[in-house]
């Protein structure tokens, strides 16, 4: 399947540049020459990263009765990671070029060295992706805690916390948003592959008999997710791996893939783990994580279903998707087509000019709008130049206040896609925007 994005090689710059300039992401620490493989994100990018974040709880959690959420613990003792199989296997293969001396993945390299074109490499040995840290004031093995590389573990741990206070039965899911950390050879392709980034993780607990339904349930549930945020349907695919390629605790996994400028990559994956993580814990903390079904009088262990994605890779992705460059009136305009739930302004209101008596106004039509939807409020130059600011970040509707606004008690709305511009009575305009966004 070709790729739109194969016809402009300059687009990940383009997507970069734009996310600097226009406030959504800088380089961290970036007045002491920045910290490798780690961002932050500004006025924009927090609010869109917000929206990801808020779209997936709701898709999630909020419209499912058989999902709870949790907010479990970053840091995490060496138990936890021991027996969950990632102080022994969460490892890349890791070279040193014997001319340039830089240090890769081998695993992402092809033999041949990105730096200085060599191809004589140290022997491979396995490098352990998580950080270690200490936790209290001692040093020694005693103190040893890790930051969590994913949050489905702090799931696992808490399942029997969570059917006995919520009392939910097989299947049901427990749900998380959070930061992780991995301490990654190779951290690349600007927010794509960084040491610190946010995770949107589910596990889904199922009889085992019905594990393979629930897991081609969620494929099609999660890829279609990206499909209803905006995502043309020709930058998305399935890649289900081959059996020799799955994790250790996989018994089946798809990829939802994405085209990025680099070609096809992960967006987020679908795993059906069995019920290794349950029985892992089980055996390592003498607890049992079990499910007794009273109607079959049966205890079994559950299998797991999981979606991970991560918050961060998927704001990017929804970028690159929505960046469109355009002519309108004879100019070149540079527009994201963001879906209105995930642009980081859904409206903003531009009175014609300082005068008093449009402010007055404007700011009542502010007034009307803010408590429903993230709105800015912009005064400064032309009101072409202010429209193309809107454009650029996605803004879905521009609400132009003008002087007729004094009389007839009506103003300009402008979509950002058609550029088509109508006349509504301020009286009107909460349930007009409200229509537009298809909320009721």
């Amino acid at each position: 399947m070709e790729s739109a994005f194969e016809t402009d090689p300059e687009l990940l710059e383009k997507v970069i540049n734009l996310a600097k300039r226009r406030g959504f992401i800088f380089q961290s620490a970036e007045i002491y020459g920045g910290f490798r493989s780690t961002y932050d994100y500004g006025p924009l990018g927090v609010n869109m990263l917000r929206n990801v974040k808020a779209a997936w709880w709701r898709e999630m959690v909020q419209m499912r009765l058989d999902v709870v959420g949790i907010d479990a613990a970053i840091l995490g003792p060496p138990a936890v990671w021991a027996a969950s199989g990632h102080l022994e296997t969460f490892t890349d293969p890791l070279v040193d070029c014997r001319k340039c001396k830089e240090r890769w993945r081998e695993d992402k390299i092809d033999g041949v060295c990105p730096k200085c074109g060599s191809t004589e490499f140290t022997e491979a040995r396995a490098f352990n992706l998580m950080f270690k840290t200490q936790a209290g004031p001692v040093e020694g093995e005693g103190a040893t805690a890790y930051l969590r590389p994913e949050t489905a573990q702090g799931m696992f741990t808490n399942f029997n916390n969570v059917i006995s206070t919520i009392r939910k039965k097989p299947p049901f899911g427990i749900a998380q948003i959070g930061k992780s950390f991995r301490n990654e050879i190779t951290p690349q392709n600007f927010v794509f592959r960084t040491r610190e980034f946010e995770q949107m993780e589910m596990e889904f607990f199922v009889p085992p008999a019905e594990a393979e339904q629930w897991y081609r349930y969620w494929i099609d549930q999660r890829f279609n997710w990206y499909l209803n945020l905006g995502i043309p349907s020709d930058m998305l695919r399935l890649h289900e791996h081959a059996k020799e390629d799955l994790s250790h605790y996989s018994r089946g996994t798809t990829d939802v893939e994405f085209a990025y400028p680099w070609g096809w990559d992960e967006l987020e994956g679908i795993a059906n783990r069995g019920d290794y993580d349950l029985t892992q814990h089980s055996n390592a903390s003498g607890t049992k994580l079990e499910y007794f079904d009273q109607a079959a009088n049966e205890r079994y262990t559950p299998y797991v279903i999981e979606p991970a994605a991560g918050a961060t890779r998927a704001m990017m992705a929804f970028l690159l998707a929505a960046y469109h460059e355009d002519e309108v009136e004879g100019e070149t305009r540079t527009v994201l087509r963001l879906d209105w739930r995930l642009a980081p302004y859904q409206i903003a209101v531009l009175p014609l000019s300082k005068k008093p008596e449009l402010e007055g106004v404007s700011r009542e039509v502010l007034s009307i709008l803010q408590p429903y939807f993230a709105c800015d409020y912009d005064v400064t130059q032309s009101i072409g130049r202010r429209y193309r600011r809107q454009d650029e970040v996605g803004t879905p509707y521009c609400i132009t206040v003008d002087f007729d606004s004094l009389e007839d008690r009506a103003v300009t709305v402008r979509d950002r896609d058609t550029t088509e511009q109508v006349r509504v009575p301020i009286g009107d305009l909460l349930a007009n925007m409200r229509a537009r966004t298809n909320q009721h």
